[in-house]
């Protein structure tokens, strides 16, 4: 049986794949695509994850596409209401008609020969084998492991006679109501359940080792607003997004050149947020400087709302063991618990997983570099999608498949069949291609390609860099190969 031959494949049918999916069809109209995805239905993240209260952490101007207009009251939006968005997305420019469900990338192998990727894929619930071809391999899948999360080994866990859940694998029928539950972490997602889940149980508690920084802006955008009340919906949009950019990157900027300021201004608002006499020193003061991890955001303040109202506490300790009824912390304290959530991180894997082959030798993807933040050194006609840690996802997927767009026109205006990036390594210095320290990146950060000091091997977590960098730059480079 003939292999079905593609001008590109993408991987995932996500924010970024979709993406994807409108850039290829606006900017290269005769090429021939699929999304391959590995899931029954659209959504990525947003279909995967299904906790209460699930939400963005970043505001929907920006996370939302640059080319659709969000429409919506909430600027902070909750997870359906996204999903709806990108399904919409997807259905209104005809992209769902390119998405093959249920298939599975397992690896990708280029040949020089053939001047071709074969990608192998389990294809539904029987894992049947099927295999493609495509000149083009572009992954945006992002970096999550959709099959496992994170569970640190806790000290006789086995003794609880609760339950014990994963934000990831949410259970449909949990019941909560009147039960006492902890929430074990302190990132974006525990943030996220503790408020959402304090008015219907008996009481719930935050449990985190150390504290994070957790800052507070409201769900709705009033500038927003005014301007879809006096203007066109894009033309709003527009305006809307490039406002937040800039907040964004200022006060990322801020965190970074002048951290003392920015915790002095997270503080203060915390402490107008909090119950008087609150020990902010003991539950809101981290170790380390903002944004060396990312910065959690709460809408509305609603956690320090539940705080506030005595239906939820924050305890800064460490697990000394799992007893029959709860957890027994360092400091002698036992936490009383029905339902224990760990919300301890997430898996990272890199590329999706995907095994990459070049010319039959297996690829070590930890030992390339990054070229632009979207290449790999050495492997041909390949892109992944990759966004920012210290903004939205979207806003660098959308540079991403712009540039693979403006590339395979390139490409095909010249008689170009190959294109690869190439890097003198003894030139180079290796860095972490994401530059948190939080503890799921620092698990999995050695599995994961690097980044260079310099241009175009740097990593920028800057959208107006990038958008000169990828968008505005000439596609000849140097330290590109075509053929």
């Amino acid at each position: 049986m003939l292999k079905e031959h593609f001008d590109v494949i993408t991987v995932g049918a996500g924010l970024s794949g979709i993406s994807a999916g409108y850039h290829l069809q606006k900017f290269c109209p005769g090429k021939k695509y699929a999304i391959l995805e590995g899931r029954p239905e659209i959504g990525g993240t947003w279909s995967l994850f299904q906790y209460p209260g699930i939400r963005s952490d970043s505001d929907m101007f920006t996370l939302g596409y640059s080319f659709r207009p969000w429409k919506e009251a909430k600027a902070i939006a909750d997870g359906p209401s996204i999903l709806k968005y990108v399904r919409d997305t997807a259905s209104e420019f005809g992209i769902d008609k390119h998405i093959r469900f249920e298939h599975k990338v397992l690896s990708a192998s280029w040949s020089d020969k053939d001047l071709q990727w074969t990608i192998e894929v389990e294809v539904g619930p029987k894992k049947e084998k099927r295999t493609y071809s495509a000149s083009f391999l572009y992954i945006c899948s992002g970096y999550y492991n959709y099959e496992k999360g994170f569970t640190p080994k806790f000290p006789e866990i086995e003794k609880f006679k609760g339950k014990i859940i994963h934000p990831q694998f949410w259970p449909k029928d949990l019941d909560y109501r009147g039960k006492k539950v902890v929430v074990i972490g302190s990132g974006a997602t525990a943030v996220t359940l503790v408020p959402s889940m304090a008015d219907q149980a008996a009481h719930i508690t935050m449990l985190q080792r150390s504290p994070t920084y957790i800052t507070s802006l409201p769900s709705k955008d009033i500038v927003a607003d005014i301007l879809r009340f006096l203007l066109p919906a894009k033309l709003a949009h527009h305006i809307t997004r490039i406002k937040n950019i800039l907040i964004q990157i200022w006060f990322y900027q801020l965190c970074k050149r002048s951290p003392n300021v920015a915790k002095w201004l997270i503080r203060a608002r915390l402490k107008a947020a909090l119950p008087k006499g609150y020990d902010v020193d003991t539950h809101f003061k981290p170790s380390y400087q903002p944004w060396d991890q990312r910065v959690c955001l709460v809408p509305d303040s609603d956690l320090f709302k539940a705080i506030s109202k005595g239906k939820a506490s924050i305890e800064t300790d460490q697990i000394d063991g799992f007893t029959a009824h709860g957890i027994k912390l360092r400091s002698g304290k036992e936490l009383e618990a029905d339902i224990v959530v760990t919300a301890t991180g997430l898996d990272l894997v890199a590329v999706g997983g995907i095994r990459l082959t070049v010319n039959g030798s297996p690829v070590d993807i930890s030992k390339l570099y990054t070229f632009k933040g979207l290449m790999l050194s050495d492997i041909p006609n390949f892109a992944f999608c990759v966004g920012y840690t210290n903004a939205s996802w979207t806003l660098r997927a959308d540079l991403t498949s712009t540039y693979v767009a403006r590339l395979l026109n390139h490409m095909d205006s010249n008689g170009y069949t190959k294109c690869v990036p190439l890097c003198d390594e003894s030139k180079m210095e290796r860095e972490p291609i994401l530059d948190l320290n939080s503890g799921y990146i620092q698990r999995a950060i050695d599995k994961f390609p690097v980044r260079g000091a310099n241009r175009p091997w740097r990593f920028h977590q800057n959208y107006l860099m990038d958008l000169f960098d990828i968008n505005f730059a000439n596609i000849k480079d140097s330290n590109l190969s075509f053929r």
